[in-house]
């Protein structure tokens, strides 16, 4: 298991992290209240990610579907998203999919329960007015 941590690099030497340490670099720099990036920072927080993406992985897998199948899916994630204590930041990130269909009638819905408040709230001022 400590080898699947270890990443290789071109020359194929090992390396500390798998991701891509300038695409991290950027996304660290595209917050306003950074100025600059401390290389050990940038590997701790790329091995920081590495260490979360697999811990939402392998819960993901354990209490989703993935057992059976030997996979894992977006609705495993989305799932243990919802239903994690610690991993419900997530849920909006990762939402349930819903068909299009169902979406437009539970836009339906809200509009017409919407309506109904409107014309309720209407005829209330209606009465004090008059």
């Amino acid at each position: 298991m400590a080898d699947a941590a270890v990443g290789k690099d071109k020359c194929g030497e090992q390396r500390l992290v798998s991701l891509p340490l300038s695409r991290i670099r950027v996304i660290m720099k595209s917050s306003p209240e950074v100025s600059s990036i401390n290389q050990e920072a940038l590997v701790l927080t790329a091995k920081a990610t590495e260490l979360f993406v697999q811990y939402l992985a392998t819960c993901s897998y354990r209490h989703g579907s993935g057992k059976t199948k030997k996979a894992l899916t977006y609705s495993d994630l989305a799932s243990t998203a919802e239903d994690s204590e610690t991993l419900q930041f997530l849920s909006d990130i990762l939402p349930k999919k819903i068909l299009a269909s169902k979406y437009l009638k539970m836009l339906k819905e809200k509009r017409e329960e919407e309506e109904e408040e409107d014309d309720d709230g209407e005829s209330d001022i209606g009465e004090v007015l008059a």
